[in-house]
């Protein structure tokens, strides 16, 4: 289990303020997602595959706090791609930015297999399922990661701004769903 990566946990520290009280549920739902990825990918010891997922895990979901708003996949992906431009990472854009987009996807993605977009997207699903959908990891890997960093309330406030959200755009209340 991988329990902290420099690049998530400096991307997640200049962001602080953004998060706000949510910084703790934030940090904890991004490792977790980065572990069940990592595992789905059956990788040990691949710095770019970490490097990759630590990316994309800070930046997936950020443009909530960010641009302040539920309609998030955009705002996160244009942040994404300034940390990669500023950092040497140009060509991971392509496949970073595409992770973020398809986090949401109903169905499986099927462009190209080699990119990490599908375990990235099936470990999302782990995290925001509370463990019920695990895509073939074992129970006992998603308590152990789930144990080890604890909800700290992500969900609640998943929760609550999708009401929010419902409350302003009944008709599309979750704007960051894919099919």
């Amino acid at each position: 289990m991988v329990l902290c990566t420099p690049v998530l946990d400096q991307i997640l520290e200049n962001t602080k303020n953004d998060l706000g009280q949510d910084f703790t549920a934030y940090r904890n739902h991004c490792y977790r997602v980065l572990n069940f990825c990592l595992a789905l990918c059956e990788v040990a010891n691949d710095d770019e595959i970490l490097q990759k997922v630590s990316i994309a895990v800070a930046f997936h979901d950020l443009g909530i706090w960010t641009a302040k708003t539920f309609d998030y996949l955009e705002p996160s992906k244009n942040l994404a791609r300034d940390y990669l431009e500023t950092n040497d990472r140009a060509g991971w854009i392509a496949e970073i930015q595409t992770m973020i987009d398809m986090h949401h996807k109903m169905t499986p993605y099927t462009g190209l297999s080699n990119w990490l977009v599908e375990p990235f997207r099936k470990a999302d699903w782990i995290d925001v399922s509370l463990g019920w959908l695990k895509f073939g990891l074992s129970d006992d890997f998603v308590t152990e990661v789930r144990g080890t960093f604890p909800n700290a309330g992500f969900h609640k406030r998943l929760t609550e701004l999708t009401w929010q959200q419902f409350k302003q755009t009944p008709r599309r209340p979750l704007p960051m769903m894919r099919w």
